[in-house]
């Protein structure tokens, strides 16, 4: 059997186009980690998958037409990306968490809602496709009434992991104008595939991150650990702690800043002379990537120009 001198053509291209990629680094914030952990997820996943089987029950005998939510993914997102992810024009049913008075969002198709409006006044679930079509109050009026029902379950869903009620507030159609938590707050998005009839639309239910993930954090407890893997875990941190001494740092030592103007810096020349305001008498400042860590006194050590440390600043951050 011979073997061939190149690869297939198909395989070089898929090799070529991974060797192409050049993606930048993302910086991570480790202060707010945007990932769920495994066992979080599915706790999660099996409270919004009971909160589904309930919200199509209840339509279903309210509209008297069948109905059925499925929930198709769950994410941990940051609020700013949620709306910049979600169409417009759309309903924002805007909700208040019950126990800590913060806000959530359902948000659906406005067409949806008319299907189902249609539907409680006995029709056969036509509703009303004209584009950038609103609610009028009456109509407004009989959906908060669906939702304020159909979102009473979600209490029953959530009750092995956290207290979760919620109150259905207005509705706006801009997500733009919408300011329900701070941009880099984390949220919780539910994605669902809602059938009712004939009709198949998506929805969204949006919730602040931080008290079901303290709530699930706290229920994890102590993890046991055998001898062997206390032992092992001892051992990497270890690894860790040593291999981040050992990470190269750039220190610098500064005088304190000069303000000059802008034709000061455009007319230097070779010989010009730059009077610095730091008096001689005053302390340097030993920074580390734009912190101050240390104040030192200038001085030499041999024939190199050194400096002794005499304060250290304690970082409080």
């Amino acid at each position: 059997m011979t073997v061939p001198d190149t690869l297939p053509p198909a395989r070089t291209t898929v090799r070529a186009q991974r060797r192409g990629r050049t993606a930048e680094p993302v910086a991570y914030d480790f202060r707010r980690p945007l990932t769920l952990p495994r066992d979080h997820a599915r706790h999660l996943e099996m409270a919004f998958e009971r909160f589904a089987r309930q919200f199509g029950n209840q339509l279903t005998a309210r509209l008297r037409a069948m109905t059925s939510l499925t929930l198709e993914k769950l994410n941990l997102r940051t609020y700013d990306e949620y709306i910049n992810l979600t169409p417009t024009p759309t309903a924002m049913v805007m909700c208040t968490v019950t126990y800590t008075r913060q806000t959530a969002i359902l948000q659906l198709p406005v067409p949806a809602t008319l299907v189902w409006i249609d539907y409680l006044f006995g029709g056969n679930g036509r509703g009303d496709d004209r584009e950038g079509r609103e609610l009028t109050d009456i109509e407004l009026s009989l959906v908060k009434d669906l939702l304020g029902h159909s979102l009473s379950d979600l209490e029953y869903a959530f009750a092995g992991l956290a207290p979760l009620a919620l109150t259905v507030g207005g509705v706006q159609y801009n997500p733009q104008f919408v300011q329900a938590a701070g941009a880099g707050d984390a949220v919780l998005v539910a994605s669902f595939t809602l059938r009712v009839g004939d009709h198949v639309d998506a929805l969204t239910l949006m919730l602040p991150a931080d008290v079901l993930l303290a709530q699930l954090r706290a229920a994890d407890g102590p993890v046991a650990r055998s001898a062997d893997e206390r032992v092992a875990a001892a051992k990497t941190a270890a690894e860790i702690e040593r291999a981040m001494q050992d990470v190269p740092v750039e220190v610098a030592v500064r005088f304190a800043p000069v303000v000059v103007h802008p034709r000061d810096v455009i007319d230097l020349a070779v010989g010009d002379l730059l009077p610095l305001s730091h008096p001689s008498t005053d302390l340097l400042d030993v920074v580390v990537d734009g912190v101050v860590l240390a104040r030192a006194a200038a001085g030499s050590h041999g024939s190199r120009l050194a400096c002794r440390v005499v304060t250290v600043e304690e970082n409080k951050a």
